[in-house]
């Protein structure tokens, strides 16, 4: 993010499983999502600053980081929304860059169409984190990137970027199974969480894509 952010006139943060997933169901409901970093004691505080709700444990009946929780979120709510690797990098970016954009396989077309017109663009894959809190590369994350640069003029990409969109095309017609059966949705599948891999392997299920202002995505 602080080296490639730096150069881009926008960055585009994919964590297909689940913020960025979350973040775009949330918005496309006509709902704001504030992200915060994930295990401070202060959230609380925060939502209450912000005129917002704090996400809940995403094994709780209320609205929280779980995508299928947010499909039943009312217009016009403002939510708190932890998370360890989005959230904490949505903040990052906006530090760096003016415009932040929440993407994932449900809105990947959108993105594209709404950052188009700008030059440079940072597609940063969030990853996750093995128990020791190392990297942990994710493959949701890389076909989520992949999505978004695979509609983008094939001259204009990095070779990074195009690796990334091969691995999309190649998993297209079978992101489902492939989501399902990677590292972080059977975690996900064994938690009970099922319907949340389901709503992020729906490829181009928005038309909208959620922009950072002020600290906040909604819907654009």
């Amino acid at each position: 993010m602080r080296q490639l952010g730096a150069t881009a006139e926008s960055i585009v943060v994919v964590d297909v499983l689940s913020f960025t997933t979350a973040v775009d169901i949330a918005t496309s409901s006509g709902a704001a999502i504030i992200p915060h970093a994930f295990g401070d004691e202060g959230a609380a505080s925060y939502a209450e600053e912000q005129n917002a709700v704090l996400a809940g444990s995403r094994n709780d009946e209320g609205l929280s980081l779980s995508p299928s929780s947010l499909t039943r979120i009312d217009p016009g709510t403002r939510l708190v929304l932890p998370s360890p690797n989005g959230a904490e990098l949505s903040i990052l970016a906006q530090s760096i860059c003016p415009t932040v954009v929440a993407a994932c396989l449900r809105n990947a077309t959108a993105v594209t169409k709404g950052v188009g017109s700008k030059e440079t663009i940072a597609v940063i894959a969030a990853g996750e984190r093995w128990d020791d809190g190392s990297l942990r590369p994710a493959i949701e994350d890389l076909l989520g990137a992949g999505a978004v640069i695979a509609s983008t003029p094939e001259k204009s990409r990095s070779p990074e970027a195009q690796m990334a969109a091969s691995a999309f095309l190649a998993a297209e017609s079978h992101l489902g199974e492939t989501l399902r059966e990677s590292m972080s949705g059977r975690e996900l599948i064994n938690r009970g969480f099922a319907a949340d891999v389901e709503l992020a392997a729906d490829l181009n299920a928005s038309t909208t894509f959620p922009l950072m202002i002020e600290g906040a995505f909604s819907s654009q």
